[in-house]
């Protein structure tokens, strides 16, 4: 799916909406860059993901700037880095993972942006 150009869905995370965490990978630099300028969100910034079913808004609140391909904390239902422990979230919620590879050109490490659900609009 990511070499398509489509953005993957981690399985076993959560769904769109859904109580834990909406973890999804997408690449920067190849097969249609859905994530090219991942590097530029900021706590803030709005993300809005569209279903069938209704149209989410989640806002950035933390980034993680490098972290190793096997830190599966930062997919986990609370996310959280595995690694730099300090970074992420301790506390049930509604969440966004975005994560790629890092540097640009490179999957040696992982660039991860979380957000937090903070609207929903039925369609």
């Amino acid at each position: 799916m990511l070499d398509r150009g489509y953005v993957g869905h981690y399985t076993r995370t959560a769904q769109a909406g859904k109580a834990g965490n909406f973890a999804l990978a997408g690449h920067r630099n190849t097969h249609g860059e859905p994530f090219r300028r991942i590097d530029r969100l900021r706590s803030g910034d709005r993300i809005t993901v569209e279903t069938r079913d209704a149209v989410y808004t989640y806002t950035v609140g933390k980034r993680l700037a490098r972290t190793a391909p096997s830190d599966s904390g930062v997919i986990a239902p609370v996310p959280r880095s595995n690694i730099t422990t300090s970074v992420g979230y301790s506390e049930p919620g509604y969440y966004l993972t975005l994560t790629t590879c890092t540097p640009e050109f490179s999957s040696r490490y992982r660039l991860v942006v979380w957000g937090k659900l903070t609207a929903m609009r039925p369609r």
